[in-house]
């Protein structure tokens, strides 16, 4: 299924700036948060749907190759696979405190950054998009898939504090993560998320300059991706351990290539077969005879029955697309288009009335017009 615009998912115009981005954005992740919307699987995907336009319009480099180029400006550009993660997943990815900090306390999608901090965790999966021609679909094909990720600094090996410092205990919670609020009347207490450490329960005082405390960088990866024959378009193929790193040691997550075909001069996909079109003069069609025809391995002769008829659909075995299951190729299909020439010379001309004669069909005088012919036609009912 083809992607909708951004600016459209989010309902803001093309030169919104980035207040009104957050706005729209936060407007609708409250709308269609599965919290508020339990087992309605529509608002979880609108939802996934209005994060994945978030993060590329919020990002000044993300939306400015999205103004560009469209969705296919976003290759390699690391948008994480909104459609794998689930809603702590999601916060998490976008970091967004930030728009949602007030709503963090009551649990309301604030309960990565918590769990993370807890315990190993495992990282984020990235898309992207590789482009094959019809060939490669037929053979297969290793592509070199180049994407944006975020890595761990370097600097401070993921931990977000500058060099000869750690994480200190969070004042606020003591560490635990969590605060206590008197409830109405005093008669109970309401457990929340610490506002101030997001319930990591430390926080950092002395951030490090390159990550700026959040333990992560982009950096640029080059893979090489084997893509098996017989793929078909929007199929992704699973590269294990290219996503994003994992928090407190979990493992990092994996890149999914998505396909995308690009359009062939004369070929047509049909599932495992392929669709030629070819057209043929209007005496090869009546007398039949031996055309040349398009195909992924060169041309083909094909043989054509005298009186074939436009539309008439030939096939030829074996020279369509493998299925991706049984290796098994399909067919071509071409189908055949008579051409009827628009200009004549003089010797056609008479050839072709001398045929008609044979007919026993009435051919119009050339020299009548339109409305002399309609005259006639009606003088003569």
């Amino acid at each position: 299924m083809a992607k909708r615009d951004y600016y459209e998912v989010l309902g803001v115009d093309k030169n919104a700036g980035a207040d009104d981005i957050k706005r729209a954005y936060r407007r609708l992740a409250i709308k269609y948060h599965p919290d508020k919307n339990p087992g309605d699987k529509d608002a979880e995907a609108k939802f996934k749907e209005c994060a994945e336009a978030y993060e590329v319009l919020s990002d000044s480099d993300k939306r400015a190759r999205y103004d560009q180029y469209g969705h296919a400006g976003l290759q390699g550009s690391g948008v994480h696979d909104f459609s794998r993660m689930n809603v702590e997943d999601i916060f998490g990815a976008l970091n967004l405190e930030d728009i949602f900090g007030d709503l963090f306390g009551s649990g309301f999608g604030g309960r990565s950054r918590r769990s993370a901090a807890r315990g190993p965790k495992r990282g984020y999966d990235l898309e992207t998009v590789v482009e094959l021609t019809l060939n490669d679909v037929a053979s297969g094909v290793e592509k070199s898939i180049e994407f944006t990720r975020q890595d761990m600094c370097d600097d401070c090996t993921g931990s977000g504090t500058a060099k000869g410092s750690s994480p200190s205990k969070c004042p606020a919670c003591g560490g635990s993560g969590q605060v206590a609020q008197a409830g109405l009347g005093g008669f109970f207490q309401m457990v929340s998320t610490c506002p101030r450490c997001k319930g990591n329960g430390t926080i950092i005082s002395n951030p490090c300059k390159k990550c700026r405390g959040s333990g992560r960088i982009p950096r640029k990866r080059l893979v090489s991706v084997k893509i098996p024959a017989g793929v078909h378009e929007g199929q992704g193929v699973r590269v294990a351990g290219e996503g994003e790193p994992g928090f407190n040691g979990g493992p990092r997550g994996d890149l999914y290539c998505y396909v995308r075909l690009k359009e062939h001069p004369f070929l047509q996909r049909d599932g495992v077969d392929l669709i030629a079109a070819v057209p043929v003069g209007f005496t090869q069609a009546a007398l039949g005879g031996v055309i040349e025809v398009p195909s992924l391995n060169g041309a083909k002769e094909l043989k054509i029955p005298p009186g074939t008829q436009s539309g008439d659909i030939f096939r030829i075995k074996g020279q369509g697309l493998p299925d991706i299951r049984t290796k098994r190729n399909g067919d071509e299909l071409v189908q055949i288009l008579v051409e009827i020439p628009k200009k004549l010379n003089s010797q056609q001309e008479e050839l072709l009335r001398k045929f008609a004669e044979t007919e026993d069909k009435t051919v119009l005088p050339k020299s009548k017009g339109f409305f002399e012919k309609l005259k006639q036609y009606f003088n003569n009912k």
